[in-house]
């Protein structure tokens, strides 16, 4: 394991660490390619589900009665569910008991495409993820994982995005690694990409299984990455490379 008292070098979002036309394309609604899902979660945000009702029935149409500064405290701790939820897994919830449809499977094109579009409605809101009481031990588990080495190139994402952060993999710049613009659209892959997924892409490049999606490990490192970028403002859908 590694020392996991890295010092943080001031915040800067992965926007700062793009060339200036990626830049312009993340800050061009119609440049930027992520707004397609945000499109698509418009879409599927007005749709009935199984019962006739719409998540615009309880939330206001495209989202108007959702609070920004509550969305930006995701992920959060419920009393009810004794469980951390992420933003996904509450829209989740919804989807599957608010409108009765089919269970939503955690990073599916639906799930991203409505947390993409929910998210987006935090565009500019400083991420804010409470990590006192029970949200602690999510935290520092996910810390933990954050600085643990893994797979057959025995890399971890304290390595990259602390120790060698501003210097180049290949062509691409490291960032800090923040969350800040998830669901991000990916220009390498071509795709709108959940956190989640990013994290597994990483574990691929690393030669290691990924873990599975919605699993405890990938919640508790979505707690620690998501609380380690608050200060920052949220971009969905940032543009990265």
């Amino acid at each position: 394991m590694l020392n996991h008292h890295t010092v943080q070098a001031e915040l800067l979002s992965g926007f700062e660490f793009l060339m200036p036309e990626t830049q312009a394309m993340q800050l061009d609604d119609f440049a930027n390619p992520g707004m397609v899902s945000v499109e698509e979660g418009r879409v599927l945000f007005a749709t009935t589900g199984s019962n006739g009702k719409a998540c615009a029935d309880c939330h206001g149409e495209q989202g108007s009665k959702l609070n920004p500064k509550r969305i930006a405290k995701y992920p959060v701790y419920s009393e009810s569910l004794k469980a951390v939820v992420t933003l996904q897994g509450q829209i989740n919830i919804c989807w599957d008991d608010k409108l009765e449809n089919p269970p939503a499977i955690y990073d599916s094109r639906t799930s991203i495409a409505l947390e993409t579009m929910v998210r987006h409605l935090a565009r500019g809101e400083v991420v804010n993820v409470d990590i006192s009481g029970p949200m602690q031990k999510h935290y520092e588990a996910g810390r933990e994982l954050y600085n643990m080495r893994f797979g057959q190139l025995d890399m971890a994402c304290v390595q990259c995005h602390d120790q060698f952060r501003g210097k180049y993999l290949r062509a691409q710049k490291l960032n800090q690694g923040h969350s800040n613009g998830f669901p991000e659209y990916r220009l390498g892959s071509g795709h709108i990409t959940s956190f989640q997924r990013r994290i597994a892409e990483c574990f691929v490049s690393f030669r290691a299984e990924p873990f599975e999606f919605g699993s405890e490990e990938l919640i508790n490192l979505e707690v620690y990455v998501h609380a380690r970028g608050n200060g920052l403002k949220i971009e969905t859908p940032a543009v990265r490379y």
